[in-house]
Formats: C-alpha cells, structure tokens, sequence
C-alpha cells in the first residue's frame, strides 16, 4: 500500500487517525507499525525534523529503566534517555505528554540534534504500563499547538490499538 501524504502545520487529525488505522491494519508487530507510523507522521506533519520512538528498557546495571532509541525518521539521535531527563524521560516519568515551545527554556534537556526548538513527547502507555514514548521535534520554535497535542494523541492511540508489544 502506497499513500501519499501532503505535509500540513493543520492537519485534519480525525483523517490522518483513518490513515494510521488502515496502514496499521493486518499487522501487529512492533517494529513495522513503528516505522510505518514514525515514516506517516514524517510525512503528513510539516515542519519536523525528527520523528520516532524511544522505548521502555531496563537500563544495562538492571536497576531502573531507560528510554531506548526504536523506529524513527530524522537525524542520528540519542541512543539512551534515562526516565526523569530531558523531555523523553519526563513525558515518560510523568506519565503525560509533554509540549514544549523551546526546548532551550526546558531544563535538563537533551540536545541530540541542536536544529531542535520545539517538541512535543506522547507516552506510550498499555494496561498502565508505561511502554516508551513517541517523540517529534521541529526547526520552529512554539510549532506545537493543544490542537496538536489532543491530535497526536489520538494517533497514538491507534497505534497502540494496533500494535502488539511483546
């Protein structure tokens, strides 16, 4: 299947959510809807220079959890995000997502592309587990709106609805 997908700083949230559904659709395994939905976000969203995923693992000493770079289109990023740090960490620590205007403004944040001004980080959370986050950056600061945030979130839910993480 092929869609071709017009870049907006508007989208229409409900359509592209069909879009995903139908993408995701007869395939549940975590790295192909992750890269098919990390590529379909790339597209359709304009302005972004990173688009991916980070997920949930134990982090190498077994005494926690870490963010771990998974699927994603842009730049070479950080491999490893400890939960509490940067925007990844705390979208995943808090259990929310996280919109921020400038990232420069936030405190803690982690610099993996310095082309960065804005982001937006939706948890990944399944059955109150807390399975990584779904991470975009843009080149434009304040590039993120609440119509955004309530849009993406509703795209990641369809993923999650459609995606199968064991």
């Amino acid at each position: 299947m092929h869609i071709t997908a017009v870049a907006s700083t508007t989208p229409e949230y409900a359509m592209l959510t069909r879009q995903v559904e139908s993408i995701l659709e007869g395939e549940r395994d975590l790295v192909a809807n992750a890269s098919q939905f990390s590529a379909f976000i790339y597209d359709t969203i304009a302005e972004l220079n990173w688009a991916g995923f980070y997920l949930t693992r134990p982090t190498r000493n077994g005494e926690g959890q870490e963010l771990l770079v998974g699927p994603f289109q842009g730049k070479v990023a950080c491999a490893r995000i400890p939960f509490g740090k940067g925007v990844c960490g705390a979208a995943a620590a808090e259990r929310r997502t996280m919109l921020v205007p400038d990232v420069h403004a936030f405190p803690g944040h982690i610099a993996c592309d310095s082309a960065s001004n804005a982001e937006i980080v939706i948890p990944l959370i399944k059955d109150g587990v807390v399975l990584g986050v779904f991470d975009i950056d843009s080149p434009v600061l304040n590039r993120f709106s609440e119509e955004d945030r309530a849009g993406l979130e509703s795209l990641v839910a369809a993923f999650l609805a459609g995606t199968d993480f064991v």
